[in-house]
């Protein structure tokens, strides 16, 4: 039975996730030295603790600038205050899109909680396969891919079925 006040369930489901972020980055923190590996699935899937002080997939990790950290917390300050703006404005029937803003916001909230502790994000989920390999990513990162993934699938999905049908003239 879903939760009947949106921002009941925004403050509940964001909160766990941004804890489950948190907690899977102080383990990393503890238990694996920066720059070094657990292997978990060979040649496939590794923990790997590294910091990425750029943005999505290492970009602009290699900008040096002493207020690089600061610009990309007002960045996410700023994406913060809009995704809580839209999601204010979405629709209860709009389930996916909500989902979504939930996850993405609770990503976001993960990342800039470790931009402002360590001016970079700890990542540490590490794929590849053969010569392909996917940049390090964390807990929060995910939830910022899946909830896109979830906007995008309601785009497929049409109308919602309780909007009233186009009214036709002839």
């Amino acid at each position: 039975m879903p939760l009947k006040n949106k921002y009941l369930t925004l403050f509940l489901v964001s909160n766990t996730l941004i804890i489950i972020d948190q907690y899977t980055k102080f383990l990393v923190n503890t238990h694996i030295p920066i720059y070094n590996s657990i292997n978990v699935i060979e040649n496939f899937f590794h923990l790997t603790h590294v910091r990425n002080p750029g943005v999505a997939f290492g970009l602009f990790a290699d900008q040096d600038s002493e207020y690089k950290a600061l610009v990309f917390i007002l960045i996410s300050s700023v994406a913060i205050i809009a995704i809580l703006v839209i999601y204010h404005q979405t629709p209860d029937d709009k389930i996916m899109v909500r989902s979504g803003l939930i996850m993405i916001f609770s990503g976001a909230i993960g990342n800039l909680i470790d931009r402002i502790a360590y001016k970079e994000v700890v990542d540490f989920v590490d794929i590849f396969f053969g010569n392909y390999h996917w940049p390090a990513f964390n807990f929060a990162d995910a939830c910022i891919t899946i909830g896109v993934g979830f906007m995008i699938l309601d785009l497929f999905q049409g109308h919602s079925e309780h909007q009233d049908p186009p009214i036709t003239r002839g």
